[in-house]
């Protein structure tokens, strides 16, 4: 897993350990360590200087980028599969089919949304209003953060199916269309008002997609699969 923020990159690793670089330097200039199992999950808080892992042995851990320190350790229950992060809050996704929301302030669980199977991925919208989770299930759930009832929108297709517990689905910078990639090698798109698949883009994977991005223009998707390769799609 990889998180960019400006000059920045940030990456989980499955040595147990999170690794920031800057962009002009193939050295890393932090590596944080302190969790026991895999880091499934690296992202940048809101707030400065600060960034969150989620790992495999069910804790989430907030560092000090600047003493390069863990600040706080927050048990989970359960294997915490990603994270994102909005102004005052983590939110988790967990294999025992639960999106768990953190209030930072206090470190403690606020509410717990369900999930359709073990959460593999986690995306905010650009405005943080909309949640995307993508599940073991093979459906993503799209929630509006706004409202109290936390209003979901599942999208399925014939043929979509989650890979791994580590797909990554993903929401465009516009926030109209959803992208995830299937076992079978093919990408798929949804429209995200309409909940309907706009568009499949095959034929170029000969193993299951592992993870999709939009560029931040959202005129590019890229996908990549378990065999290492990574296709670079234009006019979606």
């Amino acid at each position: 897993f990889v998180c960019l923020q400006g000059l920045r990159i940030l990456a989980a690793s499955y040595d147990k350990s999170a690794l920031l670089w800057r962009l002009d330097d193939s050295v890393p200039k932090l590596t944080l360590t302190g969790h026991i199992r895999k880091v499934t999950a690296a992202r940048f808080s809101s707030l400065p200087h600060q960034v969150v892992t989620g790992s495999a042995d069910r804790t989430i851990r907030l560092w000090d980028l600047q003493r390069a320190a863990c600040v706080q350790v927050v048990e989970v229950a359960s294997y915490c599969s990603d994270l994102v992060c909005s102004e005052n809050c983590i939110i988790s996704g967990h294999f025992d089919s639960k999106i768990r929301v953190w209030d930072t302030r206090a470190v403690s669980c606020v509410q717990e949304l369900p999930a359709q199977g073990k959460v593999t991925s986690l995306d905010l919208s650009a405005d943080h209003r909309q949640l995307l989770s993508c599940c073991r299930d093979d459906c993503l759930q799209l929630v509006d953060l706004r409202r109290r009832s936390n209003d979901r929108m599942c999208f399925r297709a014939e043929g979509f199916k989650c890979g791994s517990d580590s797909t990554k689905a993903v929401i465009s910078p516009d926030g109209c269309f959803l992208a995830a990639g299937s076992a079978d090698g093919t990408v798929y798109v949804w429209n995200a008002s309409t909940n309907n698949l706009e568009t499949r883009l095959p034929d170029k994977h000969s193993s299951s997609i592992s993870a999709v991005s939009w560029s931040l223009s959202g005129e590019y998707v890229v996908s990549v699969d378990k065999s290492r390769r990574a296709v670079l799609w234009s006019d979606i």
